[in-house]
């Protein structure tokens, strides 16, 4: 009998074990800011694995004496701390130790702030850009396994959207530790076309060994981080047609597995599906049409997936008006594998012309494997379809519990009426909803509006704490409205990013460079002593410290800042990078139109206990090369 206990006990921890996500180990993440003249600004991660009770001390080292604990009691609420007697005059270091089981443990690696520390609120990132060349997408990723994060960024020149004839820039990748240090530069060279649609890089640990790969899309004339050539350097397949000039629509086309500490190239194979051929990709939506020019055929999105609800895959995906493809790789014991071919092919079906210029990715049916919302449709982890609306493109997508009244995950996204001409009303008839939400793993539709409409900008989040679950609002919506629909006031000033930024659990919103709050108005502004107007940004994500997001700008060629908020808080939550729904929002935010990152679950006032994530960390190492 006691032999059956452990046998059934021994069944039961492996299969748990299997069923867990391989995720970053990381470290504290502490940054310490000095954000007025007199005090300092420190926050810091807990881990998605630790108790959210956990205690912690924070010490400060002033020049080269001993440590000093700067808290009177273990800090068991907000992970985060301001410190207004530190002779900022000389050189400070602040580190963090956890205290498990009544015993201090494990340093924190020291956040150092240098004598007569300028008074900013983000850290600054020096790069090296090529000539030309401007800082564009960037993602984030442990590519050395020391368990800090580092950035892989797009560098851009000339780039041009598919529709557009003309020569581009060679699409230039290069990978920055966050005190500027160049780890690598991959020039894809002049067969990769420079342009939103056309290159898209995911950055994740595919293989589970604390050190994260960077897949994408490469060709004749690539070369990785360590100056190797992919394929024949000598190719030019650039259309020297007037109609199709710069565009390539001839020769090899591969995927390639690049080492994210060095940028070598580990594994190269044909990329699936191919262009051929150029005239195939239309079907339903895309103005009904198709075209041999170069602009249905190379539309390309990219994500990372628990495909098998332990390790990631990454999904390359081309076409989204008509035919629509998406092939799903393993990388797994240096060996780069197939798993599985989407492939709508004529375009003659009900999943033909649905998808976006975005994706997301989440676990719809709570199995513990991974799923691509790929706008109005869903792909099932092992490929197939799941289901569609059958409202076809739209240009942003937003997936989390927006309703926490309803079981399971919504998706609500805005949708272009693309295959009838507008009247001068601006409405066009029987041609479907501007707007939706519907249910993430069923497709049962719950709103619907802006019928006839064609909609090009709109989100969902929980922005305001007097209405339970999140809002919606939308271009054109005349204001923000419930997830079922009803105008509960004014539209918020944009309709792009939002951000967790301030002390309470209610999500701001990001417009250009001001992080505003919904009916109070801007709290922050990066613009301010900045270089260059501020936009987009590179990326957006819970970087560093607590659970708030951090943003990053580029405010010229040769500098990044990261900004980071100084504004206290006594809510407690594991760093959102090992949520991962949202730590795969980070792999995706860099594809095509970005789109902010969202939790598996619904965070408010009003929320229950964030659930505990099912996942198993690798372990921080000293970086060394691969």
């Amino acid at each position: 009998m006691r032999k059956q206990v452990l046998y059934l006990l021994f069944i039961f921890l492996s299969t748990s074990l299997f069923g867990q996500r391989v995720m970053e180990g990381l470290d504290r993440g502490v940054i310490a800011v000095r954000h007025k003249p007199d005090s300092v600004f420190i926050s810091w991660r807990l881990l998605g694995t630790e108790p959210t009770n956990l205690p912690f001390n924070i010490y400060r080292t002033t020049g080269s004496g001993k440590a000093v604990k700067l808290n009177s009691q273990p800090m068991t609420a907000g992970t985060n701390f301001i410190d207004t007697k530190a002779d900022l005059s000389q050189i400070t270091t602040y580190t963090i130790k956890a205290i498990v089981n009544g015993k201090e443990t494990g340093d924190s690696k020291p956040f150092i702030l240098p004598a007569n520390a300028p008074v900013q609120q983000f850290l600054s990132i020096p790069l090296q850009t090529p000539a030309g060349y401007r800082p564009h997408d960037a993602s984030a990723a442990d590519l050395d396994g020391d368990g800090q994060y580092e950035l892989v960024l797009h560098q851009v020149g000339k780039g041009l959207d598919n529709s557009f004839n003309g020569l581009t820039d060679k699409p230039v990748l290069q990978a920055y530790k966050l005190d500027g240090t160049l780890l690598w530069t991959i020039n894809l060279g002049r067969n990769i076309r420079e342009g939103e649609h056309y290159t898209q890089f995911i950055a994740i640990d595919m293989d589970g060994d604390g050190k994260a790969e960077v897949a994408m899309k490469t060709a004749d004339g690539t070369i990785d981080g360590k100056g190797k050539v992919i394929g024949d350097s000598t190719k030019d397949y650039r259309s020297k047609e007037a109609r199709t000039l710069g565009k390539v629509l001839d020769g090899p086309e591969f995927f390639t597995i690049f080492n994210g500490e060095t940028g070598a190239a580990m594994a190269t194979t044909a990329y699936i599906p191919s262009r051929y051929p150029t005239d195939g990709w239309g079907g339903p939506g895309g103005n009904g049409g198709t075209d041999n020019s170069g602009n249905r055929v190379d539309r390309f999105l990219a994500c990372a997936a628990y495909l098998d609800g332990k390790l990631p895959s990454v999904v390359m995906c081309r076409g989204y008006y008509g035919r629509t493809v998406l092939a799903a790789w393993d990388y797994r014991n240096g060996k780069l594998t197939s798993r599985w071919v989407f492939d709508t092919k004529d375009g003659k079906n009900p999943f033909s012309g649905q998808g976006n210029h975005n994706l997301t990715v989440a676990d719809v049916d709570d199995d513990g494997k991974d799923e691509i919302v790929y706008g109005a449709m869903v792909v099932d982890d092992n490929g197939k379809g799941l289901f569609s609306t059958g409202f076809r493109h739209g240009d942003a997508l937003h997936v989390s519990d927006l309703d926490p009244t309803k079981p399971g995950l919504e998706v609500f996204g805005p949708h272009e009426i693309e295959d009838h001409s507008k009247g001068d009303s601006g409405y066009v008839k029987d041609a479907g909803p501007g707007v939706a939400v519907y249910n993430a793993r069923t497709g049962e539709v719950y709103f619907k509006g802006a019928i006839d409409t064609d909609v090009g900008r709109g989100v969902a989040e929980n922005i305001d704490a007097d209405n339970p679950g999140a809002e919606m609002w939308w271009s054109g919506s005349d204001g923000l409205h419930n997830m079922k629909g009803e105008k509960i006031g004014p539209s918020p000033s944009s309709s792009g990013f939002v951000i967790w930024w301030d002390g309470d659990l209610t999500r701001e919103i990001l417009s250009g460079s001001k992080v505003e709050k919904y009916r109070t108005g801007t709290i922050f502004n990066a613009q301010e002593g900045a270089g260059a107007r501020f936009r987009n940004p590179n990326l957006m994500a819970d970087l560093l410290g607590d659970w708030r997001e951090e943003i990053i700008f580029a405010n010229s060629p040769n500098e990044l800042r990261l900004y980071t908020t100084t504004i206290p808080t006594s809510h407690r939550l594991y760093t959102l990078m090992h949520d991962p729904q949202y730590r795969l929002s980070i792999a995706w935010q860099n594809v095509a139109y970005n789109q902010p990152p969202h939790l598996s679950f619904y965070l408010g006032e009003d929320m229950k206990k964030a659930p505990r994530p099912d996942i198993v960390l690798t372990k921080p190492t000293k970086a060394s090369k691969k």
